[in-house]
């Protein structure tokens, strides 16, 4: 999978549909530092161990860079930026049950302009699976000549 790069001066706006969410019950938020186990076991259980330990690297920072969708005290979602690198966004995930809401749109352009807010002007999306998403909701373009990019050699761990 190729990055893709987004200009975050050019962000569609979130409020509307930050509004529209939390009139559903669902808050589009930073983490915080208390709910780091429940954000990365949770993270590991839905998707992977690699996104999962992202997580723990995006909690762990100050300010965490980790977003969550959250209703009724349980999570839905999570995005992330400078977790692999710095300029980086991802991973993001949104629980297959709750698909469809808009919460990765939300979660996308909410951790988007905490970068932006951050002083980034571009984010790399790192190994971008849904490519069409990306490019829709925020316009974001393929990298040329980044597959596998930085990710190419990771090591894996063994299997449990």
């Amino acid at each position: 999978m190729a990055d893709l790069l987004a200009k975050l001066y050019g962000l569609p706006p979130s409020a509307r549909l930050l509004e529209r969410l939390a009139a559903e019950g669902v808050e589009i938020r930073r983490a915080l530092g208390p709910e780091k186990h429940a954000v990365v076991e949770w993270a590991e259980k839905k998707f992977s161990r690699s996104w999962a330990s992202e997580c723990d690297v995006a909690m762990s920072g100050q300010p965490v860079t980790c977003f969550l969708a959250v209703k009724d005290r349980a999570i839905l979602g999570f995005a992330c930026y400078d977790a692999t690198l710095k300029g980086f966004f991802g991973p993001i995930g949104v629980d297959p049950d709750s698909h469809k809401k808009g919460l990765g749109k939300a979660l996308l352009i909410r951790t988007l302009e905490a970068m932006r807010d951050a002083g980034y002007g571009y984010a790399a999306i790192g190994w971008a699976g849904p490519v069409d998403f990306f490019r829709k909701t925020v316009g974001a373009t393929v990298i040329d000549g980044s597959e596998p990019g930085v990710y190419r050699g990771l090591v894996k761990a063994s299997p449990r």
